[in-house]
């Protein structure tokens, strides 16, 4: 459900909030397993929800650290919100990561080290959203992103700087691999451990829901339920695609603009000569006039080089020009001045003396401007639509930044406006199921949902030819219930599931109990009255829990080894298809000693997380040595003024 936490952004929009946020990667577990800060809070008052050290971190600070978090992942998540990502533990995680950062930032500085402004200017350069169409870092796109972000250029330089600094004191540790065989012991013997059991199974579809739901049942049910009966956020996108098409007027070559690029290009479709060549490179002249004799002497000129302990290139249908560029201007010359199936050399060449064979000749006949026409016009018309659509990109983008409106760009570039159905973020349309989005409008719908109120359209790319769709906002249709009248089938059908659940697991606890209190897994069962299938024994070790992850087997694995012996636990099946009733019957300690394939399998496992354990350690160390101090009331008032301005 929160797999966009796990994911980075690479879009322009987030790549600044990226580099925040995931800049100190190396280090953002420690700061997620620090915890009960808020005991340290003291002396703390006014704007500043913790201080670190000589520094400080306000309110305004982590709200915008937040919003911030929240727009990066909205970029995977578009319907994500800041409710949701608070509620899912972000609001916690980026104060922790903040304060971790900032005592960082600190413990480097108390220890002499400098990042200089030449650094972060080089980062800044690096990134590859801040590049012109030159390839170069361009200062006014950089500024563009600054504002679409609300984000100044101190800021950006001052995370950079605490994200270097972070990673200058972490990144030697988190590579390290050591660990102890001695210390791998306890380990292997854990993951050798075999355990037995039996489970037994209680299907949902054979357990009674009683009478049919009443009138009051269904009302009851959908209104503690209606978020299942919700429609989300649903947006119209309106849209302008401009296209070669838009631009097909001036895109069209003139016949100067043909007849000088044959000019400029003329060597391109001059006849020209070309040639197979086999050659040998000969380090010392005595050997290559050995090779030259024994080749004009009728032995193949491979034969005579493996003979001579060296190998022959052949190279096929190589003009001159190609040729001189690999070898040098004298050995080319000597080359295509012979005849077919003549010996050359030695020659010098760059890396030594060239004995070669002309293996064959052919003859490529030039082409007359009439001729080269058809692609000409091809290459013309794609490079002048490439620097037309180019243009005009600039040109809205300008007018964009400027505020002009959609309707405004549309009018002004004389562009045909298109709006879809109210889709949500994944691009369906509840009200009108025929609609298919193309992948074209699957990337404005993103778009679309990644703005926020008051923000000016976009320009998206839609093709690799340079195309590219003017982007705004329609008419946004907040999340709502949809009227019982409409889902009456569905509130039916999932509160009769629902009923059966609760059935089912109420029989699985009692199997339960008899279970634990020693009666047979199977009686147990048969006491339910239902013609459930048969206990089945099941067998495992941890190594084979470990295999099974995200597996079917993975959960019931699981609880086997979370019980103590004799005692019984319950699982519920995936999709509310049942409950399992697991019990473990016998439980073998594993024992490593004198395993050396085991403890070295655990060892090098371990040692693939050690480093990360170091770091956590160490981070949690480093915030120690520095102080830091937390406000629980201050941090708790910017929690709800992020809910309530979330909500509004």
């Amino acid at each position: 459900m929160l797999s966009f936490f796990r994911r980075i952004i690479n879009s322009k929009a987030g790549v600044i909030v990226t580099f925040i946020v995931l800049g100190v990667i190396a280090i953002a577990f420690a700061a997620g397993d620090v915890t009960n800060i808020s005991s340290m809070a003291g002396g703390i008052t006014g704007s500043q929800v913790a201080k670190v050290g000589d520094a400080k971190i306000t309110a305004n600070d982590l709200r915008s650290a937040v919003q911030n978090e929240v727009a990066s992942y909205r970029q995977e998540q578009p319907t994500l919100d800041v409710a949701q990502f608070i509620a899912a533990g972000g609001f916690e995680g980026t104060l922790q990561r903040e304060i971790t950062g900032l005592s960082l930032e600190q413990f480097g500085k108390d220890q002499g080290m400098v990042v200089s402004r030449r650094l972060i200017d080089g980062q800044i350069a690096s990134i590859p959203a801040f590049r012109g169409p030159n390839g170069q870092f361009d200062p006014a796109l950089y500024q563009q992103l600054l504002a679409q972000r609300k984000m100044t250029d101190a800021q950006v330089r001052t995370d950079l700087i605490r994200t270097t600094f972070a990673q200058q004191l972490t990144v030697p540790t988190i590579g390290a691999t050591q660990f102890a065989m001695q210390m791998a012991l306890p380990y292997a013997s854990l993951l050798l451990e075999k355990r037995q059991g039996e489970v037994g199974y209680i299907p949902t579809r054979l357990v009674p829901t009683g009478p049919a739901p009443t009138d009051a049942d269904i009302q009851s049910f959908y209104t503690r339920n209606v978020q299942r009966y919700s429609l989300p956020e649903r947006r119209t996108v309106r849209y302008a695609v401009v296209n070669t098409a838009a631009v097909a007027a001036q895109s069209t070559p003139s016949e100067a603009e043909i007849a000088r690029y044959y000019q400029t290009n003329q060597s391109r479709y001059a006849a020209t000569q070309k040639r197979d060549v086999t050659q040998v490179v000969v380090l010392d002249q005595a050997g290559a006039n050995a090779l030259a004799a024994k080749a004009k002497a009728g032995t193949s000129l491979a034969d005579a080089a493996r003979a001579a302990g060296l190998e022959a290139s052949t190279q096929k249908a190589v003009d001159k020009a190609a040729y001189a560029a690999q070898s040098s201007a004298a050995v080319a010359d000597a080359v295509f001045g012979a005849a077919q199936g003549a010996i050359v050399g030695p020659v010098r060449g760059t890396l030594g003396f060239v004995v070669a064979k002309v293996d064959a000749i052919t003859q490529v006949p030039g082409k007359t401007l009439a001729q080269a026409r058809p692609e000409i016009v091809a290459e013309l018309t794609k490079q002048k639509q490439a620097a037309a659509l180019g243009e005009m990109r600039n040109a809205i983008e300008d007018a964009l930044s400027g505020n002009a409106t959609f309707d405004e760009v549309i009018a002004d570039r004389k562009l045909q406006a298109q709006t879809t159905p109210a889709v949500t973020a994944q691009g369906l349309a509840p009200d009108a199921p025929t609609f298919q989005a193309t992948p074209e409008q699957r990337a404005m719908i993103t778009a679309a949902f990644t703005a926020e109120d008051g923000d000016a359209p976009q320009v998206v790319p839609v093709g690799q030819d340079g195309s590219f769709a003017v982007v705004g906002v329609g008419q946004v249709q907040r999340a709502a219930p949809r009227p019982l009248a409409q889902v009456r089938a569905q509130v039916v059908a999932d509160l009769t599931a629902d009923r059966a659940r609760a059935a089912a697991r109420k029989l699985a606890n009692s199997v339960l109990a008899k279970v634990n209190k020693g009666m047979s897994m199977a009686q147990a069962l048969k006491e339910t009255g239902l013609a459930v299938p048969p206990v089945r024994p099941i067998a495992a070790s941890r190594r084979d829990l470990a295999a099974a992850q995200n597996t079917p087997a993975a959960a019931p694995l699981a609880l086997l080894f979370s019980m103590p012996q004799n005692k019984a636990k319950t699982l519920e099946a995936p999709q509310n298809e049942g409950w399992y009733i697991i019990r473990a019957t016998k439980i073998e300690p594993g024992n490593a000693t004198g395993n050396t394939a085991a403890i070295q399998a655990a060892r090098g496992d371990i040692g693939r997380l050690i480093g990360r354990e170091y770091v956590s350690q160490f981070a949690r160390a480093v915030r120690d040595v520095v102080g830091v101090k937390t406000d629980p009331k201050a941090v708790a008032k910017v929690r709800s003024e992020l809910l309530t301005n979330g909500a509004n």
